[in-house]
């Protein structure tokens, strides 16, 4: 490869897409967030709890690494650091629109079933336990399960130890088990 073009990022491409980025190379950003930009649509729905919210937080987080990606260090890959300024976006969102009842829009997809019909029952069901549990439970359980950040990797996002990243997972599981559980019957 010339260099000339975006590469696929992956452990060794991400520095350099990295480099020509802060540069100021658009392409570069681009393919660095395209790679992840599932996983991060995916951790801005299961916070926000609608689509029309996760695209306000994808959006904002797409920005703000774009403005901020001098400050990546590189300590963690691209995809880990985007995770977490799309976490953070999210829960800005939700933040902000506290005090706006939330409806769930029928495009969002949170699980994939065979039948549609179970698909938005179940992703009814899920989204609405999910919005049961404290935030700092459903973050850190939404950054692990969607996201797939290591337990250091969440506590380093919520400025918490490991063990209490390990605590708050357990409390959001048994959490959205009780309630799916007493949903469900």
């Amino acid at each position: 490869m010339t260099g000339t073009g975006p590469r696929t990022p992956g452990p060794d491409g991400d520095a350099a897409l990295v480099a020509r980025a802060r540069a100021g190379d658009s392409a570069a950003f681009a393919a660095l967030a395209g790679a992840c930009r599932t996983r991060v649509w995916a951790i801005c729905l299961r916070l926000t709890g609608n689509h029309a919210d996760a695209e306000d937080a994808l959006q904002d987080a797409l920005m703000a690494a774009w403005q901020h990606l001098g400050g990546f260090r590189q300590d963690a890959r691209f995809s880990t650091w985007l995770y977490r300024i799309a976490a953070n976006a999210a829960l800005g969102v939700v933040r902000r629109r506290r005090d706006t009842p939330v409806a769930v829009d029928e495009h969002d997809y949170l699980l994939v079933v065979d039948d549609p019909a179970d698909r938005y029952a179940e992703r009814d069901r899920i989204q609405a336990a999910l919005s049961q549990i404290p935030e700092p439970f459903r973050t850190a359980l939404v950054l692990r399960e969607y996201g797939e950040l290591s337990y250091e990797e969440i506590a380093a996002h919520q400025d918490v130890g490991v063990q209490t990243v390990k605590s708050r997972l357990y409390r959001a599981r048994a959490g959205m088990a009780a309630l799916l559980t007493a949903e469900a019957g």
